[in-house]
């Protein structure tokens, strides 16, 4: 348990006692499910607040990013990109700008799917994990349309919350 802890401080504090996630740290499934943890605290939270808080526009700039995420699900192109600017708009809509700071300080490093083959966790073929996964955003963003906080933070949960138990699962 010591080494654990140390390794994870070891991961989030340098030198200066900065905070920072290096996308090289995040090498092993543990490294992946101990990131979700706090994603599974920060992104509910922002999710609650994007629903009160968010703007027509992005709303718009969200839905764009989900339809980018389908597109690529379709054609068998990049869904990381559009996964990731989902959740950073997301933040964005807090209107709390350390939110987004946060989230655009770790980058598309916390989507697992860069680090770890998550459908073959899964026991899912790509497309039908990624169907998943886009189903998910879509009740997150449907939830913040309705301007509905607890929904929101309920949907988001419940999506961060699957891939780590996908994940605990092969541990």
């Amino acid at each position: 348990l010591h080494t654990a802890y140390r390794r994870q401080r070891q991961m989030c504090i340098r030198d200066r006692g900065d905070f920072r996630v290096d996308p090289a740290d995040i090498a092993t499934v543990r490294d992946v499910l101990v990131l979700l943890e706090l994603r599974i605290c920060l992104e509910s939270e922002a999710a609650g607040l994007a629903a009160i808080r968010r703007s027509d526009a992005q709303l718009a700039d969200m839905r764009r990013a989900l339809d980018a995420f389908k597109s690529a699900l379709d054609s068998g192109g990049d869904t990381i990109t559009p996964d990731f600017q989902f959740h950073l708009l997301v933040s964005q809509a807090t209107d709390n700008r350390y939110f987004a700071d946060l989230m655009s300080h770790l980058g598309s490093a916390i989507i697992p799917r860069t680090r770890i083959n998550s459908a073959k966790f899964a026991h899912e073929d790509r497309p039908a994990y990624l169907a998943r996964v886009n189903l998910e955003h879509e009740d997150i963003y449907s939830a913040i349309v309705r301007k509905d906080a607890e929904g929101a933070r309920a949907a988001m949960r419940t999506h961060l919350s699957n891939s780590r138990e996908r994940l605990r699962k092969v541990q």
